[in-house]
């Protein structure tokens, strides 16, 4: 329809939490605009509540005297103790300010379907078209779609359960709200994260896929087993996470470029398989969507504590790129550079994700195919005799790349230390020209690189620095104290590691640099804290070590988006 679009899944951690449980309320944010919407936004002014109990976990997030359309069957259950419940959390709620409208979304259903529970969804859509005045058609059009591969009994059903909520909302309610839409000129598409990262690994012309299911990634490789086929590519479903790298190691060990993807628990589990990756510098691109850890921690929730152990995680010096990608559209650009980088550098790049954007939706523009994303045809012309194959240049660190069959260039493939014929060489001068090379791999990558653009002031009392999914919600609250009269910019980060050239002369623009991000730090008044112990959050400890900047941060880790709201109040306090 035009809109700015962002959605926020909220999922339970167990797969089938108890019926009616605080804690295992599962549902959806929405947030919509005239314009580009790049982050869940604050409050909410609308809820919809198909039972009493989910709205308990969630009135942080509704705004006071927000509207609350609730399902009504509950005050009349057969069970005296739900109807006691229900009566009792809506007079608290009422109580409160919030305006609450009993809507009897059973009731309504049972006239179309025997069986409410398959139809409440599309009778709240149509709740929802009617009070923001959404066009139906397009609803309608749009359920026919979806359902495309359903008998047409399937979707006339829809279609009816949405105009009967839309003409209960007509004759019921009086809330209207009417946000003006823009028509979009050029193709959109509409996609969470996963399917980004999905659609950038077909982009980057990558022919494999392996991976073990786990949650927040396993979605992308659904997405891949629906399309890979379709252009050559194919998604391996490994026993486990190590079979998994290991899988994509020998696939990009005979020529080509793979990819596996995984979460943090599962990058843990790989580690050894890439220090092989890099030791033996076969290109290989890593995914980790993080999740709230440690151990299983909050599989389903947003966290974004892995970038210590993505940078350093590996047994021994184990260099290798490190990107993260900052919204959806970038999910699917960072596919098509993690490729060419791990190509050209014969390295090992993990691209990091999480669980915000991995499952949130938004509209972007239809990327138009480009020949530059692919790799050029494999070099197969003979080796050179006498030829080393870890002939490392001096200045670069790169070595030529030799596949299994390339006339004259057969040799041993180690993950222990070896000289420059790939031999088995514990000499303490080889050790330190293996690590030496493969380290300057870094310095020539980071030398290509562009200084990242400040948001908002080029100069001032704060810099905000953040990594990843917080770029919307940084930039959105940036953008409300500035509007304050407050001098604070903004500096994203999607290369952590080698960081862009450029950092530190930004840095020593502002009076104060503040680090957020949502991953643990220490409170500087937290019990006990000092200046001796205090635990910093990931990126700031990588920001004081690199340019000794006394850089401070604030950070949390609720396991859900950080709101710009959030951030702006932390700017106010910090400033004030």
């Amino acid at each position: 329809m035009g809109y700015g679009v962002w959605t926020v899944e909220i999922i339970p951690a167990e797969i089938q939490p108890p019926a009616r449980s605080v804690a295992g309320a599962s549902g959806n944010r929405i947030r919509f605009a005239s314009n580009p919407v790049t982050n869940g936004g604050d409050a909410a002014d609308l809820a919809v509540a198909l039972n009493e109990q989910v709205l308990l976990e969630r009135l942080g997030e509704l705004k006071p005297g927000c509207m609350i359309l609730l399902e009504d069957k509950w005050r009349t259950d057969p069970n005296p103790s739900i109807a006691a419940q229900y009566r009792k959390t809506y007079d608290e709620l009422t109580e409160s300010g919030f305006r609450l409208v009993e809507v009897p979304m059973e009731a309504e259903c049972r006239k179309l379907v025997s069986d409410p529970r398959r139809g409440k969804n599309m009778f709240v859509l149509g709740l929802l078209c009617g009070i923001y005045a959404f066009d139906l058609q397009v609803a309608r059009e749009q359920i026919a779609f979806i359902f495309a591969t359903k008998p047409q009994a399937v979707i006339d059903a829809n279609i009816n359960l949405l105009e009967a909520g839309y003409a209960w909302t007509r004759a019921n309610l009086e809330m209207r709200v009417n946000i003006p839409a823009t028509k979009p000129t050029l193709p959109q598409l509409v996609l969470n994260g996963n399917s980004a990262i999905g659609l950038g690994i077909v982009a980057s012309g990558m022919k494999a896929c392996a991976m073990y299911p786990i949650t927040p990634a396993t979605s992308a490789s659904h997405y891949l087993s629906e399309i890979f086929e379709q252009v050559g590519g194919f998604v391996h479903q490994a026993e486990d996470e190590i079979a998994a790298c290991c899988f994509a190691i020998g696939a990009s060990y005979a020529g080509g470029c793979a990819v596996t993807i995984t979460s943090g628990p599962g990058y843990s589990l790989k580690q050894e398989a890439i220090g092989l990756a890099v030791m033996a510098e076969i290109p290989l691109v890593v995914v980790n969507v993080q999740r709230g850890g440690p151990s299983t921690g909050q599989p389903t929730k947003v966290e974004q504590g892995d970038l210590l152990a993505t940078v350093f995680g590996c047994h021994g010096d184990a260099p290798k790129v490190v990107m993260a990608a900052a919204s959806i559209e970038d999910c699917f650009y960072s596919m098509i550079t993690a490729r060419k980088i791990a190509e050209t550098f014969n390295t090992v790049v993990v691209v990091l994700t999480d669980a915000s954007i991995a499952s949130a939706q938004t509209t972007i523009p239809r990327p138009q195919s480009d020949p530059a994303w692919h790799a050029p045809p494999l070099d197969q012309n003979p080796v050179a005799p006498g030829a080393l194959r870890y002939d490392w240049d001096s200045e670069t660190g790169l070595a030529r790349r030799v596949i299994p069959g390339q006339p004259g260039g057969m040799h041993c493939v180690t993950g222990l230390a070896h000289d420059r014929r790939s031999r088995v060489a514990y000499d303490p001068r080889n050790n330190e020209e293996g690590l030496r090379n493969r380290s300057r791999k870094l310095i020539t990558l980071q030398q290509t690189l562009r200084t990242p653009a400040v948001f908002g002031e080029e100069s001032g009392d704060m810099l905000i620095v953040g990594w990843g999914s917080t770029k919307g919600a940084i930039e959105e609250a940036v953008r409300r104290v500035r509007a304050e009269g407050a001098r604070v910019g903004a500096l994203h980060l999607r290369f952590i590691q080698p960081m862009p050239p450029g950092i530190g002369e930004i840095i020593r623009r502002f009076k104060r640099v503040l680090v957020v991000e949502n991953n643990w730090s220490d409170p500087v008044d937290g019990a006990g804290v000092t200046e001796d112990n205090r635990r910093f959050s990931n990126l700031a400890w990588l920001l004081r070590a690199r340019y000794l900047v006394d850089a401070d941060c604030w950070s949390e880790v609720m396991g859900q988006p950080i709101k710009p709201s959030t951030v702006v109040r932390i700017i106010r306090e910090r400033l004030s």
